[in-house]
């Protein structure tokens, strides 16, 4: 068992503690005092490790796989590799893609092989935000590849099924087909 696969059950396990102990019990005073409590500056540098981990590990792969990609505001990594035709994908809108997921190990999770097309309501949720925020960059016909760090994909405990916890997910797109609600 490595690193990555025990550290967010740490994390969980300690998180789990330090809310359970979130009461606290007051001094004479009537004050809470702070026993057994873990700073929200300690979980705020863990967290921010963590998601310095993650960008370290998909600048990483984007340079060894040679990928053209930008990154949006939130750390959604995106390259278009076909425009597609006409307007832009709106919220509201009913979004249909071929798609593949991947770890960044190169193992495939979900496919639109396996399950057939992924048809979802844009800005409703449902999907992973990461994919939302992706389709509104795209156009009909478009094809490209997202790359989603945790928070914007299955976040700290994954998908229960494919994706492990704090997963860095790959999604490959085309949208088949977009039509207004």
């Amino acid at each position: 068992m490595n690193i990555y696969s025990t550290l967010p059950k740490v994390i969980l396990l300690v998180l789990m503690t330090a809310m359970s102990s979130c009461s606290g019990s007051q001094n004479r005073d009537g004050k809470k005092e702070n026993q057994g409590q873990i700073p929200l500056e300690t979980y705020i540098k863990i967290n921010r490790s963590l998601v310095e981990r993650e960008q370290k590990k998909i600048e990483q792969y984007v340079k060894e796989h040679n990928l053209e990609m930008e990154t949006t505001g939130t750390g959604l990594w995106y390259g278009i590799e076909a425009e597609g035709e006409g307007d832009k994908v709106k919220k509201g809108q009913v979004v249909t893609l071929d798609y593949e997921i991947k770890l960044l190990d190169g193992t495939v999770c979900y496919s639109s092989d396996e399950s057939g097309p992924k048809e979802f309501l844009v800005g409703q949720g449902g999907v992973e935000s990461g994919l939302e925020e992706g389709v509104l960059l795209l156009k009909p016909g478009a094809k490209a590849r997202f790359i989603m760090p945790p928070h914007l994909a299955h976040g700290l405990i994954g998908d229960d099924d494919q994706i492990p916890s704090r997963a860095i997910i790959l999604y490959e797109v085309t949208v088949l087909d977009v039509k207004n609600n």
